[in-house]
């Protein structure tokens, strides 16, 4: 590299050579010095008046500095200060948007036009820069501290009705060991961060004594640099399980740079893994994303003989805090009116939750968390649900129902058949028939659950003649059973009896077409 000061041992090597008189030539090939170089040495003892045995006798600091080529500015040049008090003002102006280096060069060039280069010009103010905002390495207690945030890329859900759902995927991280956790959730709301959290405590197996998140709204109500104020909830979480919330300084991104550094390896180590991977709800992707992860934390740590796993165990598993043994539930309640369909609107997911369909009408209370929703009349339990976040959608369940809608609500037509079987071989026959030929679900429900009530009303023995009567003319409907049992052909006895044909010169026989 240009103006690399050579060591002294190879100066030393190019001193003897030179006094013993051999050439530049020959001295750039036995040191593989480049002969510009060897040749400033040389021009640089020639000006000392040492002798070579007086400079031999130095050590390497007197001979760096004797050999050092002399800087055009020192710190207290002319020109050095002129650059030195008006780098505050640069630096202030880059800052503001639109402005370059360029433009600030060519307005101190034309105040100072025997001022320094472009690139020194460049060089001060990055020096200027690294010295007023030195960076600080944080040293990480082993249990000290838990850093959190969510990736920036979402993942998708393949959905079964060929949709896609996209979903927030969380990351934490330890600052000793940098021990990883990372789970996909539904949101970014308190109740799946708290849920995150807690699912990083467990796997852990233990708490750190603070968990430092960015400013999200769902840990931190207000940013402070000084004293931040908490979301509530979250607040009551980290007091459930004992630890301190110490969020990140706003625009401090170093404050955070493990858990930054551990999104980027999402990216790359988990991220990547899951390419064309579909799955249709959280559980089956968290699986996926645990196998990944367990590669990603048994692996060996750059320019280390351990991985994340094994610093862990060996260092930081001990220091962690103890798990609250009972797991911190997030509620919500609200006060609803079940409507005329029997059903509690939870607002916040625009979703619709099954009661009895005795208290259609009647103030209910809905009380929830991230994973299901009870529903409460006059302090009683009535309904409970797992809870879903499909917009306009309802829960239902069957138990809730009037019998009548219960029976429509879970026909089908292996029930249907079933229900024929037992009345008799030949109505099943013929209820298989009408299925077949009635495409549309409803009308076949609603003409074979026809056909099957007139067991009730004219027998048993009257339906089955009557299927065999409409079977053997190939009607398949209600309206034709209808008949038969309206006009009482199914009563009416068939004349097996047949009548030879008379014989009459008129009829042609078979021999006649030979």
């Amino acid at each position: 590299m240009a103006n690399t000061p050579i060591t002294m041992s190879k100066l030393r090597s190019i001193l003897r050579l030179y006094c013993t008189g051999t050439g530049v030539r020959t001295i750039s090939a036995m040191t593989i010095t480049s002969r510009n170089t060897v040749k400033k040495y040389i021009r640089i003892y020639n000006t000392l008046n040492l002798s070579y045995e007086e400079l031999i006798k130095k050590d390497d600091a007197e001979l760096c500095e004797l050999f050092s080529a002399p800087k055009e500015d020192s710190p207290g040049s002319l020109r050095h200060q002129q650059l030195e008090k008006l780098l505050p003002d640069i630096c202030k102006k880059l800052k503001k948007r639109g402005v370059t280096s360029e433009q600030l060069y060519k307005e101190y060039i034309k105040e100072y036009p025997d001022g320094y280069s472009m690139t020194s010009f460049r060089v001060a103010i990055q020096r200027y820069i690294r010295l007023s905002h030195p960076i600080m390495r944080q040293q990480h207690k082993a249990g000290d501290k838990m850093f959190i945030d969510y990736t920036g890329d979402k993942l998708s859900l393949k959905l079964s009705d060929g949709s896609t759902k996209e979903v927030e995927v969380f990351v934490a991280i330890l600052g000793c060991s940098q021990l990883t956790y990372v789970e996909a959730v539904e949101s970014q709301k308190k109740e799946d961060l708290i849920a995150a959290c807690e699912n990083a405590f467990l796997y852990y197996g233990g708490t750190p004594r603070a968990v430092v998140p960015d400013n999200l709204k769902a840990a931190v109500t207000k940013a402070s640099r000084y004293e931040a104020i908490l979301n509530p909830e979250f607040a009551a979480f980290a007091e459930h399980y004992g630890v301190v919330v110490y969020p990140a300084r706003g625009y401090k991104p170093r404050d955070k740079a493990l858990v930054e550094n551990a999104v980027k390896l999402t990216y790359k180590d988990i991220y990547t893994k899951l390419e064309g991977l579909e799955c249709a709800d959280l559980a089956s992707l968290n699986l996926a994303i645990r196998s990944a992860l367990e590669m990603h934390n048994n692996g060996l740590l750059t320019g280390r003989n351990y991985s994340r796993r094994e610093y862990f165990q060996d260092v930081e598993r001990e220091e962690l805090g103890p798990l609250n043994p009972i797991r911190y539930e997030v509620k919500k309640q609200v006060i609803v009116t079940v409507n005329r369909y029997g059903h509690a609107r939870l607002g916040e997911d625009m979703h619709y939750y099954s009661v009895p369909y005795t208290y259609m009408g009647k103030k209910v209370k809905l009380s929830y968390n991230a994973d299901r929703v009870n529903i409460y009349y006059s302090n009683m339990l009535i309904a409970s649900h797992k809870r879903s976040r499909v917009a306009h959608q309802f829960t239902t369940l069957s138990e809730h129902q009037p019998a009548q809608h219960r029976f429509i609500s879970e026909w089908t037509p292996e029930k249907l058949i079933g229900q024929a079987a037992e009345i008799h071989p030949d109505v099943e026959s013929y209820i298989k028939k009408v299925l077949v030929k009635k495409q549309y679900p409803d009308q076949a429900h609603k003409c074979c659950s026809g056909i099957l009530a007139f067991a009730r009303k004219v027998g048993i023995d009257r339906l089955i003649a009557a299927c065999r009567l409409a079977d053997s003319i190939g009607k398949y409907n209600y309206l034709i059973i209808e008949e038969i049992l309206h006009k009482k052909l199914d009563q009416i006895e068939p004349d097996i009896q047949t009548e030879e044909l008379p014989s009459h010169d008129n009829i042609r026989g078979k021999d006649y077409y030979q």
